[in-house]
């Protein structure tokens, strides 16, 4: 079973990392056994507000959580402010060198290529901040009018639902095209072999 982290932190955006951790949780094998062992992940323990004023409570800190095999790290304005947080970004980079696939949804991609995690990839954000980020990281290729992409161990995904898409499109890379079929049924989310997402080659 892979350990998916989902970093939160105040201010992230709800679907972002409410999107994948239910799809993570929703894919099992053939039996019925669910394949991800899913947690949340703050700096600090404790309730953190998210956007809206939804309350959260992280089941790890940064110092406390287990093996990460996939980390999510969701958007929203809250990355204005981590994306200058030095022990957020260094973790964030800790934590892909030791990962099998890191991922962003929404403006989190901001914290992977703050990171290092984007520089000479493909990646793409949330399409209000596809400029935003292209002047702030020009050594980023960033795409547009795109679900997500897949640049091999970084994956990442256009705004807020694009993340159940991605987290989908990671299911069905590690585990088949019918355990994502099978995970977006059980989820009534209508997906398929998506057209408007990049792969590296």
């Amino acid at each position: 079973m892979r350990n998916v982290a989902i970093m939160i932190f105040p201010d992230a955006e709800l679907l972002d990392f409410a999107g994948p951790y239910e799809t993570f949780v929703a894919a099992t094998d053939d039996d019925g056994n669910r394949l991800f062992n899913v947690f949340t992940v703050a700096e600090q323990p404790g309730e953190l507000i998210a956007r809206a004023g939804m309350r959260v409570t992280p089941e790890y800190t940064f110092a406390t959580a287990p093996r990460i095999d996939i980390l999510v790290v969701p958007g929203g304005y809250g990355t204005r402010r981590e994306i200058d947080n030095p022990v957020a970004i260094d973790w964030i980079s800790r934590v892909a060198s030791e990962s099998e696939i890191t991922t962003s949804v929404c403006t989190g991609s901001f914290l992977l290529a703050k990171a290092g995690l984007l520089d000479g990839r493909q990646a793409t954000t949330h399409w209000g901040s596809i400029a935003r980020m292209r002047d702030m990281f020009p050594n980023t290729t960033v795409l547009e009018n795109i679900r997500w992409v897949d640049a091999g161990e970084v994956v990442s995904s256009a705004g807020v639902s694009a993340g159940i898409d991605m987290s989908l499109h990671i299911v069905e890379r590690l585990y088949g095209a019918e355990t994502a079929a099978r995970t977006a049924r059980f989820m009534e989310y209508d997906y398929w072999p998506n057209p408007n997402a990049a792969a590296a080659d």
